[in-house]
């Protein structure tokens, strides 16, 4: 084949001719059917859009209003700019939540994780009857939140509930779990581990299942205790589903309000008032949406800094 011939092909391929005679070009096909097939496909997505920017971002744009105005669930009131947040964060009794729902939320966080873990480890050995352990284990995270702070209320709330009786039979007196502020605290924290662990054991078992079985006999070879073993090994490579579920829980510790409203109710003195409760009753029981709203803007700002933070500790974790 001459040089001029493979030139005079080559010319006429780039400009759209084919052998035999002028066609069109297959790549300008092909982007032509991706845009009618894109087009079709954003036609059939559009309700789903348009109802998901309608019952999500009208809220949040609504909230936005109604948190720098003076209203009530009534009257918008008249525009105040952020004189409600001012307030908020210069109330002694939102630091106090805070603080609370701080320690609420470590407490859920790690509580439950650690106990998820150790119960996770548990499950991968040889345990008699495993299946219906780990049914009974699922109880706390699967029973209704509300029968569980009732059954919770009939264990501690009066002095002749269980827990308090056989304190009493223990000779540590009349101890009351709900009237007094700190065994208050410790209660509903104790209380929120118990229905979120089964949560963590359910994450932390599916991540221990991905982890090659080879590479914990490969380290017994070279001399491994066991101890070495999960810290050098299990723990990095369930590092990745560690944070997620970190994540996950923070979000749900911060935003429980069932846990602990059906448990306290906030009391006493407001020990147990979390951010969520406090803007629940700023915003439904004293009216004041401003502040009310005003606090979970503040609540969600804070959930997206953390929330951002550990997953950069992810994507880390993904380049390793």
């Amino acid at each position: 084949m001459s040089t001029n011939t493979l030139t005079d092909r080559l010319q006429r391929a780039r400009s759209g001719v084919g052998v035999s005679g002028p066609g069109m070009v297959p790549s300008r096909l092909g982007k032509k059917r991706i845009n009618a097939r894109n087009w079709t496909l954003l036609a059939f997505a559009a309700p789903a859009l348009f109802l998901l920017v309608l019952l999500n971002l009208y809220p949040v744009i609504y909230a936005g209003i109604q948190s720098v105005r003076n209203g009530d669930l009534i009257d918008a009131g008249n525009f105040v700019g952020i004189t409600n947040y001012l307030n908020v964060l210069t109330d002694p009794s939102f630091w106090t939540a805070t603080r609370f729902t701080v320690i609420f939320t470590l407490t859920g966080v790690f509580g439950s994780w650690l106990i998820g873990l150790g119960l996770a480890l548990l499950l991968r050995t040889k345990v008699p009857a495993g299946g219906i352990f780990k049914v009974l284990l699922l109880l706390p995270w699967v029973v209704p939140v509300v029968v569980s702070a009732t059954s919770w209320n009939w264990l501690v709330a009066t002095p002749q509930s269980p827990l308090p009786m056989l304190a009493d039979a223990l000779g540590l007196g009349n101890v009351l779990f709900l009237a007094n502020p700190v065994l208050a605290q410790v209660t509903v924290c104790v209380f929120k581990v118990w229905v979120s662990f089964p949560f963590m054991m359910m994450m932390m078992s599916s991540a221990l299942a991905s982890v090659d079985v080879n590479v914990y006999e490969a380290a017994k070879v070279d001399g491994a205790t066991s101890w070495q073993a999960f810290r050098h090994i299990t723990m990095p490579l369930i590092s990745r589903s560690t944070y997620i579920s970190w994540i996950l829980m923070t979000i749900f510790c911060v935003n429980d309000f069932p846990t602990i409203f059906l448990l306290t109710g906030g009391g006493p003195v407001n020990a147990t008032t979390s951010l969520v409760v406090m803007a629940y009753k700023t915003v439904f029981l004293n009216f004041q949406t401003g502040p009310g709203v005003a606090i979970a803007f503040v609540m969600t700002l804070v959930l997206v800094v953390i929330s951002v933070l550990l997953y950069r500790q992810i994507r880390k974790v993904d380049v390793e």
